[in-house]
């Protein structure tokens, strides 16, 4: 057998488990099944993952012992034993989140429940190299300070950014010479140099999906799209219950995908809310900052009605285009705006998707995020909880 045909067969072959993968494997799915289910028993826990009653009582008993399990009140009046449902202990786990976008930077800290226990935000014009790294040091001490936390209290650091800023310039009328600077640099890098733990990158709309899944409480569906509208359209995609990021991390960019339109022909010309931001920027009465959280939308009329109408068209067409390529059970709308605005967009995508033609593919559940405006900074450390204490069941279909 060749050298290569050799390699092949191992990477086909099914991998086995030795006792320390599997513990890992079972705490892992016991661990999710009790973020889903908000606080669960034992006996719930054994019947919903197939382990024995031993072996739940096992793993319970470790992860209280670990921090990770909380103890609710007995549950009095049935027959047999009180039965002593489990919580999760967001205590157990502090995270730093660094969430980077084109018109803005957040800080925070974020605990295991998905909790920002402090944070520091700044809406910018667009952001460079320098300008990221100077908010970042003027702000870390402060926010660790306002969440009562030590460095050596924080588990690992999270770093939600688009990826490629240097691309798109004129769409956010950003300087192309100045966003060059970030061709060749490595913000990690930077930033590594600045804190003493192991920074995890995601593609800021990535991190957002996980956040919906993580702390959305996301497990009716398995196969959904998901949809981050911030100043650019972008989202993710979650496969087999997981996020499936793709070879570069870019699964789920909406933004290029072509869509039928006279004013642009990728989704980005027209479910971005730079489109919103380009239109009011032309009339003096609507000199609003709508990356400002305090804005108030309701002033934004009639612009803002008509970009929930244009957008919400071109967001069904992009989804028919990859309903053709994977049959999406679902589709999750999310974006940086309040939560009335969401609604508007998600029932006026709704209407879309019901005359559009949808011949060859099936109509998707479709559902509002649960997340909101907070998706990307929670999804820093959504990513670090999903490497960390979830299954990936996309990871493992491909190790074996």
């Amino acid at each position: 057998m060749s050298k290569n045909n050799h390699e092949a067969r191992q990477r086909s072959f099914q991998k086995g488990s030795n006792q320390v993968a599997i513990r890992s494997y079972n705490e892992r799915l016991v661990l999710q099944f009790v973020r889903e289910g908000k606080a669960v028993s034992k006996a719930e826990a054994t019947r919903a993952t197939g382990l024995s009653a031993n072996a739940i009582s096992t793993i319970f008993r470790t992860l209280e012992e670990d921090g990770f399990l909380l103890r609710d009140e007995p549950i009095r009046g049935r027959i047999g034993q009180p039965s002593t449902p489990m919580r999760l202990n967001p205590d157990v786990r502090h995270y730093l989140s660094f969430a980077v976008g084109r018109r803005s930077m957040e800080l925070a800290v974020v605990d295991f429940l998905g909790q920002i226990r402090a944070s520091r935000r700044v809406t910018i014009p667009y952001p460079t190299p320098e300008g990221v790294l100077t908010f970042f040091k003027d702000n870390l001490a402060s926010v660790l300070r306002s969440a009562k936390l030590k460095r050596e209290a924080i588990a690992g650091m999270g770093l939600a950014i688009p990826f490629e800023l240097w691309n798109w310039t004129h769409e956010f009328d950003a300087p192309l010479e100045e966003m060059n600077s970030w061709r060749g640099f490595s913000l990690v890098e930077a930033l590594q140099d600045l804190v003493p733990w192991t920074i995890v990158l995601e593609n800021d709309a990535t991190a957002a999906c996980r956040a919906e899944l993580v702390f959305g409480g996301r497990n009716r569906l398995q196969d959904w799209i998901y949809f981050f509208i911030g100043a650019f359209v972008g989202g993710g995609i979650v496969l087999n219950g997981s996020v499936f990021a793709g070879r570069k991390g870019n699964a789920g960019g909406f933004g290029p995908m072509r869509v039928p339109g006279k004013d642009g022909d990728r989704l980005v010309d027209h479910a971005s809310l730079v489109v919103l931001e380009h239109w009011l920027a032309k009339e003096p009465d609507h000199q609003l900052n709508i990356y400002d959280e305090a804005t108030d939308w309701n002033r934004l009329e009639p612009f803002l009605s008509q970009w929930i109408e244009r957008a919400a068209r071109n967001l069904a067409h992009a989804t028919v285009s990859a309903l053709a390529v994977i049959d999406f059970e679902g589709v999750v709308i999310d974006g940086a705006f309040p939560e009335e605005i969401r609604a508007r967009l998600v029932e006026a995508f709704r209407h879309q998707m019901e005359v559009i033609d949808l011949q060859g593919v099936s109509m998707p559940e479709i559902e509002a995020g649960h997340v909101g405006r907070k998706a990307r900074i929670l999804g820093g450390a959504a990513t670090l909880i999903n490497l960390n204490h979830m299954i990936d069941q996309n990871t493992l279909l491909r190790s074996q």
